[in-house]
């Protein structure tokens, strides 16, 4: 499979190494997460739910469910500080990787290393439930800081540009580039 690989800047691993180097000052504890619990939040094309966040992992890594509805997913991006590995629990996900595609459909697992281009839509016909693990944690504060908090988890809002405004705004901090869709 053929991959873009693009290099990390100086300015994110400093930022990464102070949150490691916080959240590994704290004690080790279980963490349990009652299921309808995290904080979910609206983001362009699907719900996340928060289950493990970096502030409970030692910043080890961040846990999250996503529901892609049928035709949703997020633009190309690359992750510069993060690996992203998908678990397909319902419906299907294909899964554009540099220019190489892909469908994972229940079961499949897809592991995806920093520094690549990517994107995932649901091309089927029912809503996509997807388990996400980000390793190490932080991109975390990104979602929450973009997208809407989801005071209706049933119910995905409509199109909001300002979303797309506070991501473009925001991803150079969090060490992500955020591309225009194919």
């Amino acid at each position: 499979m053929k991959q873009q690989t693009v290099t990390e800047p100086s300015t994110a691993r400093s930022e990464r190494d102070a949150n490691e180097t916080e959240a590994a000052s704290r004690p080790n504890q279980v963490r349990y997460v009652p299921a309808g619990s995290g904080p979910a939040y609206w983001g362009p094309g699907s719900r996340m739910t928060f289950l493990l966040t970096g502030k409970k992992t030692k910043g080890a890594f961040f846990l999250s469910e996503i529901f892609v509805p049928p035709g949703g997913g997020p633009p190309p991006h690359i992750h510069y500080r993060e690996d992203e590995s998908f678990h397909v629990l319902e419906g299907t996900l294909t899964i554009q990787i540099g220019e190489d595609i892909l469908t994972a459909s229940p079961g499949d697992s897809v592991y995806l290393p920093r520094g690549i281009v990517h994107s995932f839509k649901n091309t089927g016909d029912v809503d996509a439930k997807v388990l996400v693990l980000i390793t190490p944690a932080g991109l975390e504060n990104f979602f929450a800081e973009v997208f809407d908090p989801a005071a209706d988890r049933s119910t995905a809002p409509p199109f909001n540009k300002e979303v797309i405004a506070r991501s473009l705004a925001s991803a150079p901090r969090y060490g992500l580039v955020l591309l225009p869709p194919a």
